[in-house]
């Protein structure tokens, strides 16, 4: 009996310590896990907010790297204070602060003299295209024209495709009543395609990014897929799609320039990087999500194209078209599972009205796996050049070597042609086209982009000065790169270039200004003196005495 009532004890004594211990336990998990929940909670500070580029979508440099971590003093000019915490929370935090920054020096980079140079004044052969007037029409120009062709402030252009869809178009020769791609049409000059001061390229952009799609069929020519896109306002825009390469991304090493894949991506940041140099020779890009099925598929008259769709085993909404490279159902276009991302590209006015001509560059390269092109294998090549017509008087060599500055920029290695508006002649500006295999690689440069630069030591003096402020700390090209790509729709989705290749753009642009030092080196004549009657100007006094 006595041995029964102690076992019966021993039981009671473990099944107590094992409550305890169940108790001591449950008691330590739920103290542990107070911690862990109060560890994962970010400071009220402000100072985190700021100090965080990677949380807050500040990007540090390169040249950073490996230093200690500080916090960044305003550059906000005197008299405007910081954001204070409320605003901060209102803003979203560091990061709206950021692309506030990001926006103030970008425009203070474009207030600056060497991107608000005076052009000499138009004249009347210096506009691409122009309204004619009731008035011209009863003088006798262009008599070809019967008289009712003329546009006068009290007609209009009216066409009978209403039912189709399209507005009806009442557009006298008041511009209020042209809609942005056709005031982008009647602001080509001879000097550039747009002036960046002009509100309508805003319009533009907007109008390209909102603007309902009316139809959609296959642009013929070229090596990949790409699409002509109609608007209700007899708009039209060049539409390349996201292709199979992410954003961060390399082009294969082993891939040939000339396999590589086409990026939407590209086309827009060229459009930036074009205006961050100041040439306006890239007609205006923008990004823009689409729906593959209502925007393309159920609206296309193409009947090719149509065939080519098809759902993924993924249940993506797919196609592929027709065209020399990559369109096949292995190399599929396909939304997620129906939006995706495109560029739309401004029109140039039809070949009819505006025709253009094709030029071939004479650093073409030789697009074949075994063979160089001449100028790889002639050290002297540009001498050539130089004697040929057009290069051999006005500004046709230095505008072909700002071309090669934007190439090496942004790696382009696919420059064969570019082109020119007729109406001009020799003495205009090049049209900078096709940019889509541009960007595929951050880790490398291509130094042979730069050959018309390095062969031909000859840089227009406004362009390497303009080079030279987007060097500078306070307007460092990868830092006015992002604060201008984060203007356009799609840099909600994800930023247009990766970090690497904006860095990669503050390595290039060193590279540049290190071969025009070498060049003035070398050589005497170096400089294309495109300032000078500027400067003259400027060191005039009102009263007429120097400065």
């Amino acid at each position: 009996m006595r041995r029964l009532n102690l076992a019966k004890s021993t039981r009671s004594i473990y099944l107590s310590l094992a409550c305890l211990s169940l108790a001591l336990h449950l008691l330590l998990a739920f103290f542990c896990l107070s911690i862990l929940q109060t560890a994962c909670v970010l400071p009220p500070s402000s100072s985190t907010q700021d100090t965080d580029p990677v949380q807050h979508g500040s990007h540090p440099s390169p040249l950073d790297a490996g230093r200690p971590q500080r916090k960044v003093q305003s550059s906000r000019p005197a008299g405007e204070d910081s954001f204070s915490g409320s605003e901060k929370k209102l803003t979203g935090g560091g990061r709206a602060a950021q692309e506030v920054k990001g926006r103030a020096r970008l425009e203070a980079l474009f207030r600056h003299p060497l991107y608000n140079l005076p052009r000499p004044p138009l004249q009347e052969d210096d506009w691409l295209l122009r309204v004619r007037t009731s008035e011209q029409t009863e003088d006798g120009e262009h008599e070809e024209y019967e008289e009712e062709e003329a546009i006068s402030a009290d007609s209009e252009w009216w066409s009978a495709s209403e039912e189709e869809g399209y507005d009806k178009m009442d557009w006298t020769n008041d511009v209020d009543t042209h809609p942005p791609w056709l005031r982008f049409h009647l602001g080509i000059t001879r000097w550039e395609l747009y002036d960046r001061r002009d509100p309508n390229l805003d319009q533009l952009t907007h109008y390209l990014a909102t603007q309902r799609i009316l139809n959609a069929v296959q642009k013929t020519g070229g090596t990949q897929l790409k699409l002509l896109m109609s608007f209700p306002n007899h708009g039209q825009a060049l539409l390349k799609p996201m292709n199979r390469q992410s954003r961060q991304a390399e082009t294969d090493v082993n891939l040939f320039y000339f396999s590589d894949f086409e990026r939407h991506n590209a086309e827009i940041a060229a459009f930036h990087l074009d205006r961050l140099l100041g040439f306006h020779r890239v007609p205006p890009v923008v990004g823009r999500l689409i729906n593959v099925t209502t925007e393309i598929r159920e609206i296309t008259t193409d009947h090719k194209l149509m065939k080519t769709f098809f759902t993924s085993p993924a249940g993506n909404v797919c196609f592929y078209g027709q065209c020399e490279y990559y369109c096949s159902t292995e190399h599929p276009v396909c939304g997620r599972p129906h939006l995706l991302e495109v560029s739309l590209a401004a029109m140039l006015p039809d070949l009819t009205l505006a025709p253009r001509r094709s030029w071939r560059s004479p650093w073409k390269r030789s697009y074949s796996r075994t063979k160089l092109a001449q100028w790889e294998k002639v050290p002297a090549y540009c001498d050539t050049v130089k004697q040929t017509p057009p290069y051999n008087r006005g500004t046709r060599l230095v505008d072909l070597i700002d071309m090669a500055v934007l190439d090496f920029l942004m790696s382009n290695m696919d420059r064969h042609h570019y082109e020119t508006f007729e109406k001009f002649g020799n003495d205009t500006f090049l049209v900078h086209l096709d940019h889509g295999r541009a960007f595929g690689r951050h880790s490398q440069d291509e130094p042979s982009i730069l050959a018309p630069l390095q062969q031909c030591c000859r840089i227009r003096r406004s362009t390497l000065l303009r080079l030279r402020l987007l060097s500078l700390p306070d307007s460092r090209l990868s830092d006015m790169m992002r604060a201008s790509l984060a203007r356009d729709p799609l840099a909600a989705v994800a930023p247009l270039l990766s970090e690497p290749h904006l860095s990669a753009l503050d390595r290039r642009l060193a590279t540049v200004l290190q071969v025009v030092r070498t060049c003035q080196h070398q050589h005497q004549d170096v400089i294309y003196d495109d300032l000078g009657k500027y400067e003259e100007d400027q060191n005039q006094q009102p009263d007429g005495k120097n400065k």
